[in-house]
């Protein structure tokens, strides 16, 4: 028997038995992520039970009254005259987490987001297109954005305030004010305030046409190398001297630059380009960024060094470092770099590897209810597990007695020296064997086109340059999965879980597959995969090309059709718009924190990623 949401409407009749079906078929590999538990079983359900999501099932049994995006909800929305409040998230974002813990789980503000909201959940990964929407509003009021986004929506879908992370009530986190007292303030005015309303959601609507809609003149024209090497200025420019990447914290391992870099280097001969792709590269391989026993990468540093990052793992953001890493190989030579992508590869067929092919999306930071739990060591343990070995091992990997995060350490390579690397293989291989023995992340197993797309082509890559036909076998097999499961009557598809997704691909889901296709063809000179990326190639210019203008939309011509026009853009916006304010809420003078909600300066939040 479910307990009734605290202060939502009473729902449609026979919908209590689907869910409360639903919620009986979870096995246990399907646990429920809810506090509010009686027996063993949850309290409460909504309607997140019925959708295929792992984020969205994380929030399946919150007191709150979700709804999955579609057009039911804003139906309601304007029947009951009320707004609607959208939450924007993925299934292993840390602070998406911690607002569920601190305000979807509590029922004070569940009723408060019943009563007088229609709650929205969308997984950013399922729907790019909705959550590069409503970031663009949220970057334009505040110049900020991350994870979780949190937005007000009028029921017409116009955005009118947004934010990030908000703490749950006033004075929580050092914050001034809490998400329970804005929720009240925005329901007030929303009710008593229509024309403000009204005026604020139009001119942030327009805002987020003009940001996302095409600029300059038509043309058709190729970039002259100018181009390229402006934007090779503009990076040097922004380089960390002492660590790589870009200036401050904090840091993304993006590999579109380092690329970029490699390529100019080729091209012009410029030091300045090598050295700035090499102290990149060599960064990230020694900090502890790099997981040191497992292999690959987490999602990005929180400090400027690459020594403490936020924990979570994506397929992307490895796949591309991969290619980042054989390309510097093939320019260098580097004994290192060939190494991480070794290591990096190997973690992904061992850790990403989906049961019925293709590859998962992202495992979490947190296990054991602590981020990075399952990654840290303190120096006692090494000590234990390595005995007389210890005392080398963590000498190179910058164990101390006191730590280098909040006690513990994490691993690192202050000192690079592959002879020592080397030397201590076994040491990390009997530390690696006891972490497994560990509570282990949870793992999105989502299989994306465009992600995979990215594996593929790394898989290939790397196996043609570095020898490794198993790597090239592994690229054939998810290729096969992906159009063998993910086209539906010729038409791609976003995703597939348990079945492929309603969602029709979006554009880096065909160009990211077609690139990983050409890169299986020069691996394996197999006809069949150019074969498949000249389909793929020509659906993605009958349904994404701008005619007019040259270049292509994100979303295929018979998308859904969002607020403005049909977005070109990807990047955030140059500066933020006027803001409407409450006053009670962000004051007369709002900060880009209060506004956009951002964690508090001792947090981590999952901030955009510029990759």
């Amino acid at each position: 028997m479910l307990d009734p949401l605290p202060g939502a409407l009473p729902r449609p009749a026979g919908l209590d038995a689907r869910l409360a079906g639903a919620a009986a078929r979870r096995g246990p590999a399907d646990p429920p992520r809810t506090h509010h538990l009686r027996g063993g079983q949850p309290r409460f359900t909504n309607r997140l039970v019925l959708e295929r999501s792992p984020y969205l099932r994380q929030h399946a049994h919150n007191p709150v009254d979700w709804r999955p995006w579609g057009p039911e909800a804003f139906a309601e929305a304007a029947a009951r005259g009320v707004p609607v409040f959208l939450s924007v998230g993925y299934s292993t974002c840390h602070w998406c987490h911690v607002m569920e813990g601190e305000s979807f789980e509590d029922e004070t503000i569940a009723g408060v987001l019943n009563g007088r909201y229609v709650p929205i959940k969308v997984d950013r990964e399922e729907r790019p297109d909705v959550d590069q929407l409503y970031m663009t509003a949220v970057q334009l009021l505040s110049g900020t954005g991350g994870w979780p986004m949190s937005v007000w929506l009028t029921p017409a879908g116009e955005p009118f305030f947004g934010g990030t992370y908000f703490p749950p009530r006033d004075g929580a986190r050092g914050g001034q004010r809490g998400f329970l007292s804005i929720l009240e303030e925005i329901s007030s005015i929303h009710a008593g305030q229509p024309e403000q309303v009204a005026r604020a959601s139009a001119s942030l609507t327009a805002a987020v046409r003009s940001a996302l809609g095409p600029t300059g003149a038509p043309g058709r024209e190729r970039p002259a190398l100018a181009v390229v090497d402006g934007a090779v200025e503009g990076w040097l420019r922004l380089l960390d001297p002492a660590h790589g990447g870009v200036r401050g914290a904090p840091k993304f391992p993006s590999s579109m630059p380092i690329r970029l870099l490699l390529r100019h280097h080729r091209r012009t001969g410029d030091p300045r380009s090598l050295d700035a792709a090499t102290r990149t590269l060599d960064g990230l391989a020694g900090g502890g960024i790099h997981d040191q026993l497992g292999g690959g990468f987490h999602r990005y540093s929180t400090d400027e060094r690459w020594l403490v990052p936020h924990f979570e793992k994506m397929l992307y953001d490895n796949a591309l470092l991969v290619l980042a890493y054989v390309e510097g190989w093939q320019v260098t030579g580097s004994e290192t770099w060939a190494r991480v992508a070794r290591d990096t590869v190997e973690m992904m067929l061992r850790d990403f590897a989906a049961p019925d092919g293709g590859f998962a999306s992202a495992s979490d930071a947190d296990s054991e209810g602590e981020e990075g739990r399952s990654f840290v060591w303190s120096a006692a343990e090494i000590d234990a597990l390595l005995g007389d070995e210890a005392g080398r091992f963590k000498a190179f990997h910058g164990v101390t007695a006191v730590g280098n995060w909040d006690g513990v350490n994490v691993l690192h390579v202050p000192r690079p020296d592959e002879a020592e690397w080397r030397a201590l293989a076994g040491a990390r291989r009997r530390l690696l064997e006891a972490r497994g023995r560990r509570l282990q992340p949870l793992r999105d197993d989502k299989v994306l086109a465009a992600w995979n797309g990215l594996m593929i082509e790394a898989l290939a890559l790397a196996g043609r340059v570095l020898d490794e036909p198993r790597w090239i076998a592994a690229a054939g097999q998810a290729t096969d999965f992906i159009l063998g499961h993910l086209v539906v009557e010729g038409r791609l598809r976003r995703s597939w879980l348990a079945g492929p997704s309603a969602t029709l691909a979006f554009l880096d889901d065909h160009a990211f597959l077609v690139a990983g296709l050409l890169e299986l063809f020069a691996a394996t000179a197999e006809p069949r995969w150019l074969e498949a990326a000249v389909v793929l190639a020509e659906a993605l210019e009958r349904h994404f090309a701008d005619a007019d203008r040259g270049g292509w939309f994100q979303a295929a011509d018979d998308h859904e059709r969002l607020l403005c026009a049909r977005s070109r853009r990807t990047t955030a916006p140059s500066r933020p718009a006027a803001r409407w304010r409450c006053r009670r809420c962000c004051g007369s003078r709002p900060t880009p924190a209060t506004t956009a909600g951002a964690p508090p300066p001792t947090g981590r939040s999952s901030r955009p990623d510029p990759r």
